[in-house]
């Protein structure tokens, strides 16, 4: 699925099944009345991600995008292009996603190694290694492949 990373939101929504749902969450007697829930399933790769946390349908679908973004950056891999990171970026920054995809190729094509891929994204250990712990679900995956390989574990 080469570039699905750059598409807009819109181009990424064409990839997907879009489902709305009554769900749980608040609204008390609105819940009942209105499919505010939203999944969306990702045609190319099957993940899936659900929002019901708002009244809004819209903003549903504006976080379970988010979410089916992260979800995809998280488990499939690109191949390292080089490519600088700002690893400084808000978590709610639009381009957070591509960049924790950006950083998980540079470890992938350094082999999972924090300092390799440090030196590939032209920044430190400590940068590379404070961005990773910031975010629980990154961390874990970046936990998981090093464990696979037999890796020293991350503090």
């Amino acid at each position: 699925m080469p570039g699905w990373r750059e598409f807009s939101d819109e181009q990424l929504l064409s990839e997907c099944r879009v489902e709305t749902f009554r769900g749980p969450g608040p609204g008390g007697q609105k819940r009942n009345k209105t499919s505010s829930g939203v999944r969306l399933t990702h045609e190319p790769s099957g993940m899936s991600a659900i929002a019901t946390e708002s009244h809004s349908q819209q903003t549903n679908r504006t976080n379970a995008l988010r979410r089916l973004r992260l979800r995809l950056v998280l488990q499939i891999r690109q191949p390292w292009n080089n490519q600088q990171v700002n690893l400084q970026i808000s978590r709610r920054s639009a381009d957070y996603p591509k960049t924790i995809g950006l950083l998980l190729d540079a470890l992938a094509d350094s082999d999972w190694s924090v300092s390799a891929a440090a030196e590939k994204l032209g920044t430190t250990t400590g940068q590379v290694s404070r961005f990773l712990h910031a975010d629980e679900k990154v961390l874990t995956e970046v936990k998981s492949q090093r464990n696979r390989r037999g890796l020293k574990k991350l503090g």
